[in-house]
C-alpha cells in the first residue's frame, strides 16, 4: 500500500507539474516566437507556478515543524518522576506515531484535493464552454483516476485498534474530493489560466512535500524489492487512468 501510493503520487506530481507548466510554454512561445503575446505574461504564469510550488511545499514544512515543535513542548511524564504508569511497564506509549500517520494522511488528501480542485475547473470549463459530452467524459475519466488517489491517502494511516474510523475516513474523502465539485462551479462561471495554474502548482509542492515522509515509512519497514514494484504498479495505475483519460478526448 505504501509502495503504490507513492507511485500514484509520483504520477501525480508529473502530471500536475506537465499541465501547470503547459500555459508557461504557450506564452513563452507566443512572446519569443511567434509575437503574439507579451512577456508580461509569460513571467505572470511562470511566477505563478514558483510561488504556487513554493507556497504548496514550504508552507506544510512549515506546519510540521510548527507541529512538532508543539509535541516538544508538551510533558514528557504526566505521572512525575519517578512514577510508572501501566502503559509504560508494558511498552504502550501515548499515539504519537498515530498522530503523525493521521496528519499526513491529511496532508496528502489536501494535496490531493489541490489537484482535483484543478480537475474541476477543467470539467467546469468544458461544460462553460457548451462541450457537454466532453464534460461528462472527463467526470467519468477523472473519477477513474481519483479512485486510485484513495491507496495515497489512506497509506499512510495505523492499522488494527489505532485504525480510524468511519467518520475520520469520510472528512478525508471530502478533503480529497470534495474540491472537485467546487472547482467544476467556479470553472464553470470563471474561466481562468491564473486560477488553474496557481491550483496545480500549490498542489504540485503539495505532494511533493508528503512524498517525502513516504518514502521514509518505506525505508524503515525494509522489503526494498516489495516497494519497488509496488511504487512501479502505483505509477502504472496513474498512467492507466491518464490515457483513460486521453481516449476519451480531453
Amino acid at each position: 500500500m505504501n509502495g503504490t501510493a507513492i507511485g500514484i503520487l509520483l504520477f501525480l506530481l508529473w502530471d500536475v507539474l506537465v499541465h501547470a507548466v503547459e500555459p508557461v510554454e504557450a506564452a513563452l512561445i507566443e512572446a519569443a516566437i511567434d509575437q503574439s503575446g507579451t512577456w508580461a505574461r509569460f513571467a505572470e504564469l511562470a511566477g505563478t507556478v514558483v510561488i504556487g510550488v513554493v507556497v504548496g511545499l514550504m508552507s506544510l514544512v512549515y506546519y510540521d515543524r510548527w507541529m512538532a515543535g508543539r509535541r516538544t513542548r508538551a510533558p514528557a511524564n504526566k505521572f512525575g518522576p519517578g512514577a510508572a504508569s501501566a502503559g509504560e511497564l508494558t511498552g504502550v506509549r501515548p499515539p504519537a506515531s498515530v498522530g503523525d500517520g493521521r496528519r499526513l494522511a491529511l496532508m496528502i488528501a489536501v494535496g490531493i484535493g489541490l489537484h482535483n480542485f484543478s480537475e474541476g475547473l477543467a470539467i467546469g470549463q468544458s461544460a462553460a464552454s457548451g462541450e457537454i459530452s466532453l464534460a461528462l467524459l472527463l467526470i467519468i475519466g477523472f473519477g477513474l483516476h481519483n479512485a486510485t488517489e484513495g491507496f495515497g491517502i489512506v497509506a499512510p494511516l495505523p492499522t488494527g485498534q489505532d485504525r480510524p474510523g468511519l467518520g475520520f475516513l469520510a472528512l478525508l474523502g471530502l478533503i480529497g474530493g470534495g474540491p472537485t465539485f467546487v472547482g467544476t462551479l467556479i470553472g464553470q462561471a470563471l474561466v481562468s489560466d491564473i486560477l488553474s495554474v496557481g491550483f496545480l502548482a500549490l498542489a504540485a509542492g503539495s505532494i511533493l512535500y508528503v512524498v517525502m515522509p513516504l518514502l521514509r515509512v518505506a525505508e524503515k519497514m525494509g522489503r526494498r524489492e516489495l516497494l519497488c514494484w509496488a511504487l512501479l504498479l502505483g505509477l502504472f495505475l496513474g498512467f492507466a487512468t491518464d490515457f483513460i483519460i486521453v481516449a476519451a478526448g480531453a
